[in-house]
């Protein structure tokens, strides 16, 4: 039974709706095979999430961005809250585009930080780390409630490269 356990790979990805095609082009490049997942919905819209593979003590990384509508938001949400209850060691949500990224100040009376209030619910459904993209700015006060790793591809270089922007972790 030991030697079952360290030929496995630790790490696990998974993929939301929102993007598969991505998620499965970076399975392919990892050489690692996607996780099986069922989401569907329930008759008055709600999601279903159920991860239907072992991730007790794995890696897991969820490739999921939130773009519009708010249901890939959830549903990430989700896919977090799955994985951290199944017994993840460790949950990653890669986040292609994290959106409501842009609303991380209050530049004005009576306005909400959406930014926040999203880094907020990723870190509450179990996100240990959050690697986005293409930030235009980063308000580190907003991002403070898990490891942010960024990246940014320069326009020179196909190379992506990656950066704490809060400080040394």
């Amino acid at each position: 039974m030991t030697d079952l356990s360290l030929s496995r790979s630790q790490m696990l990805l998974l993929s939301g709706s929102a993007n598969r095609p991505l998620a499965e082009e970076v399975a392919a490049h990892l050489g690692q095979p996607l996780c099986q997942v069922t989401l569907r919905r329930f008759a008055d819209g709600e999601l279903f999430v159920k991860i239907d593979e072992n991730v007790r003590g794995r890696d897991v990384y969820i490739i999921q961005p939130t773009n519009p509508p708010a249901e890939n938001m959830i549903e990430l949400l989700l896919l977090m809250d799955a994985a951290k209850r199944a017994s993840a060691a460790r949950v990653t949500s890669v986040i292609p585009y994290f959106g409501y990224a842009r609303q991380d100040r209050k530049d004005q009376p009576r306005v909400a930080i959406s930014a926040k209030l999203m880094a907020n619910m990723v870190s509450m459904a179990g996100a240990d780390r959050v690697l986005a993209m293409d930030f235009t700015s980063i308000n580190c006060r907003v991002f403070s409630t898990f490891r942010l790793i960024t990246c940014t591809r320069h326009r020179c270089s196909s190379t992506t490269t990656a950066r704490s922007p809060c400080g040394s972790w």
